[in-house]
C-alpha cells in the first residue's frame, strides 16, 4: 500500500546511494549528457513490483511498515459499533489526517498498527466502512473505496472470508475552494501533447486529425502549422466521488471550478526546439507540482524528449510519462519504445525505477508513490480510441498535493512575494498581472511593492480584485496562480518583476554568485561569456564577469561564477535555481549570493 511503497523506495534509494553516489539533481542532469552504460538492476525492480500486497498474488508479502505517526496515512484495524467518544476521538484524528495530507486522506482498513494484515469478516469490513462514512460525514468529508482484496488463504482457511480495504478520504480545505495542482505538459513537437490535453478537458475523443488539439492554440500560425509556440492553459476537475468534470459536463470554465473538489490545470508547453526558451520559462515560472512527460508511441524518444527529461530532473519535479497514439503503433515498435525509455530512465543519469501502469491496482499503486524520487509510472493511451485514458483520468484524480500542511503554513506567515509572468492591460479594467504567490496570504486592497524597475526602485500599488481560474476571488494563499488588477498603471511593467510586501523590504540586484555546472559547451567559457539566465519567471542574459579559482571553464566543470544581468535588476533570492542556455551551450546551478543595489528611499518611492 501506500506508505510500504515510500518506505520501500526509501530503503533502495540507501542502497543505491552506497553504489552510485549521492543522487543530487545536478548530478542526475548531468548523468544524461555522459555516455554511462545502461544499469538494470532486475532484483530492485522485482522488489518494487512485489510492494503492494493488496495488488500482488503474491503470498510470501503479509505485513506493511508500522503505522506512520506524522502524514496523511492512518491504519485502523476495525471500526465496528464504536461509543460516541470513540467517535469524537476518531474524527478528531481524521481531521489531523486530513490537514497532513491538505484534504486528502489514505485509511487502510484491516491492518494493524504495526503493519500486519490481520483482515475483516464481510460483516466487519461493511460496518468498518459504514463508520468511517459516518467520521467523513460529520467533517463534511467524502470517502472513495479505492480497493478492497480478500487475503490469500493457500496457508490458513480462515483467512479464506478475510478482506483489506483501502480508502480515500477527501476534504477540500475550509479556506479554498478546491485542491489545487498544476501539472506541465512537455515533450517532442509532433507527439500529441495539444490533442492530449484536448481530449482530456473537453471530454471528446480526437478525429485523428488533431482536431481535439484546436482549443488549446492561441495564435493564428498554431492553427496553421499544429504546433504549440506559446504556454498555454486548460483546467480538469474532479468531483468529491471521483467523477470528471471538463466541458462536456460544463459550459464554462466557472462551473467546473465551483462543482469540483479538485482541479487540475494543465500547462502546455512547446516542443519544438525553436521555442525551447519559451517551454524553460514556463517550466520555471509556473512552478509545476508534476510533469506528464509525452512521447509518441512510433517516433518514441527523439527530438527534445531527452533534454525536457533532463529539465524535469534539474527542477526536481515529480514526473509521469505517457506513451501517446497507440492506435497507430505497432505492437512491436511500441514494445521497443517502451523498452528504450525504462532504459533512460534505469541509467546513471536517471536512476528511476520505469513502473507499466496496466490496471487500475497498477494506478493506486503508483499514486500513492507519484512524490518519490524514483518512480516513474510509463502509461499507453489513445487520443483517438479512448484505450488507456480510463487509467490516466484515475491517476490524474489520485495525485496528492505538493505541499505538506506544516511546510504551507510556513510559507503562509513569511511576507507576501508574487512573482509575475503574465501582463495585460485591460480596457476599465487597467493593468492585470498574472503569477504565482510564493509565499504569504494575498487579499483584496492590499497595498504592496511593485518592482524592480529600471532603477532598481519599487513603486506602491494597491490590489483591487483577485481572479483564480476565471473566477472572482478575494483571497491567495502561497503556492496559488491568480491574475490581479492594481489600482494604476505603470509603463515598462515585464514578466520576473514581483509584487512584495512592505515587510520584506525587497531589493534589486545586478550581479550574483552562483555554483554552475556545465552540462554542455562546444569550447571553453571564459570571462564576458553572455548567456541567457532562467531564474524562476525571470529570463535576461546575463555576463559572466569572473569565475573563481579558474581562468576558463569546460563541459562537465563545476566552478562558482560571478554573474551580471545586461539589461536590468532583477529581485532574486540565494538558494534559487537557475538554468542557463546559449546556443546549444548549457548548464544549471544555484544562487549562493546575492549584491543589492543602494537605493536610498527606494521602498517609499
Amino acid at each position: 500500500m501506500a506508505i510500504f511503497i515510500q518506505q520501500q523506495q526509501r530503503q533502495n534509494k540507501r542502497h543505491k546511494t552506497k553504489s552510485i553516489g549521492s543522487p543530487d539533481p545536478m548530478d542526475a542532469f548531468l548523468g544524461l549528457y555522459d555516455n554511462g552504460s545502461d544499469s538494470d538492476d532486475d532484483d530492485w525492480i522485482s522488489q518494487f513490483e512485489l510492494a503492494d500486497p493488496l495488488a500482488s498474488n503474491n503470498n510470501q508479502q503479509k505485513n506493511l511498515p508500522p503505522e506512520p505517526q506524522s502524514g496523511n496515512i492512518e491504519y485502523k484495524l476495525k471500526l465496528v459499533n464504536p461509543s460516541e467518544q470513540r467517535i469524537q476521538h476518531l474524527v478528531t484524528q481524521m481531521k489531523w489526517r486530513l490537514r497532513e495530507g491538505q484534504g486528502e486522506a489514505i485509511y487502510e482498513i484491516g491492518v494493524g498498527d504495526d503493519g500486519f494484515l490481520h483482515g475483516l469478516s464481510r460483516s466487519d469490513m461493511d460496518a468498518s466502512l459504514d463508520t468511517l462514512s459516518n467520521m467523513a460525514r460529520r467533517l463534511g468529508a467524502s470517502v472513495t473505496i479505492l480497493r478492497r482484496r480478500s487475503l490469500d488463504a493457500t496457508d490458513n482457511e480462515v483467512m479464506a472470508d478475510l478482506s483489506v480495504a483501502e480508502v480515500l478520504v477527501r476534504k477540500v480545505p475550509d479556506d479554498q475552494r478546491s485542491i489545487d495542482l498544476r501539472v506541465a505538459v512537455l515533450g517532442n513537437v509532433e507527439v500529441g501533447k495539444s490533442t492530449l490535453i484536448g481530449v482530456l478537458t473537453q471530454g471528446q475523443l480526437d478525429n485523428g486529425r488533431g482536431l481535439a488539439r484546436l482549443n488549446m492554440f492561441r495564435h493564428k500560425h498554431e492553427f496553421q502549422t499544429g504546433r504549440t509556440s506559446s504556454v498555454s492553459h486548460d483546467i480538469l476537475g474532479f468531483d468529491s466521488s471521483g467523477q470528471i468534470l471538463n466541458y462536456e459536463q460544463a459550459t464554462t470554465a466557472e462551473e467546473i471550478c465551483d462543482n469540483c473538489s479538485k482541479l487540475l490545470t494543465f500547462i502546455d508547453l512547446a516542443g519544438h526546439q525553436k521555442y525551447l526558451r519559451t517551454t524553460i520559462r514556463g517550466l520555471t515560472s509556473y512552478s509545476p507540482h508534476y510533469v506528464m512527460l509525452i512521447v509518441s508511441g512510433t517516433s518514441g524518444v527523439v527530438g527534445t524528449t531527452r533534454e525536457h527529461l533532463g529539465l524535469a530532473l534539474a527542477l526536481e519535479v515529480p514526473f509521469f510519462i505517457v506513451i501517446t497514439k497507440q492506435d497507430v503503433t505497432r505492437p512491436q515498435v511500441l514494445a521497443d519504445t517502451i523498452q528504450h525509455l525504462e532504459t533512460h530512465l534505469k541509467s546513471p543519469g536517471c536512476n528511476k525505477v520505469p513502473f507499466r501502469i496496466e490496471t487500475e491496482d497498477d494506478v493506486i499503486t503508483a499514486g500513492a508513490a507519484s512524490l518519490s524520487e524514483t518512480t516513474v509510472p510509463i502509461f499507453v493511451v489513445s487520443s483517438v480510441t479512448g484505450r488507456g485514458l480510463n487509467l490516466l483520468t484515475k491517476f490524474l484524480h489520485l495525485l496528492p498535493p505538493g505541499w505538506g500542511a506544516l511546510e504551507r503554513e510556513k510559507m503562509e506567515q513569511e511576507p507576501v512575494e508574487f512573482q509575475i509572468y503574465e501582463t495585460f492591460c485591460l480596457p476599465q479594467v487597467g493593468t492585470v498581472l498574472g503569477g504565482l504567490l510564493t509565499q504569504g496570504v494575498l487579499t483584496e486592497n492590499m497595498n504592496l511593492l511593485l518592482g524592480p524597475l529600471e532603477d532598481g526602485s519599487f513603486h506602491p500599488v494597491q490590489v483591487q480584485s483577485i481572479q483564480r481560474h476565471k473566477s472572482s476571488c478575494r483571497i491567495v494563499r502561497a503556492g496559488q496562480s491568480a491574475s490581479l488588477a492594481l489600482n494604476i498603471e505603470l509603463p515598462n511593467i515585464r514578466k520576473g518583476m514581483i509584487l512584495a510586501d512592505s515587510h520584506l523590504k525587497p531589493q534589486a540586484t545586478l550581479y550574483f554568485q552562483a555554483t554552475i555546472v556545465v552540462l554542455f559547451h562546444s569550447t571553453s567559457i571564459h570571462k564576458g561569456f553572455q548567456t541567457t539566465v532562467h531564474i524562476g519567471s525571470i529570463q535576461q542574459t546575463a555576463v559572466l564577469e569572473g569565475i573563481m579559482a579558474a581562468k576558463h571553464i569546460v563541459t562537465n566543470d563545476t566552478a562558482s561564477v560571478l554573474f551580471r544581468f545586461l539589461q536590468h535588476p532583477e529581485f532574486i533570492r540565494t538558494g534559487s535555481r537557475l538554468l542557463f542556455r546559449t546556443g546549444s551551450t548549457q548548464g544549471i546551478g544555484k544562487i549562493t549570493q546575492v549584491f543589492p543595489i543602494e537605493i536610498d528611499s527606494c521602498a517609499e518611492k
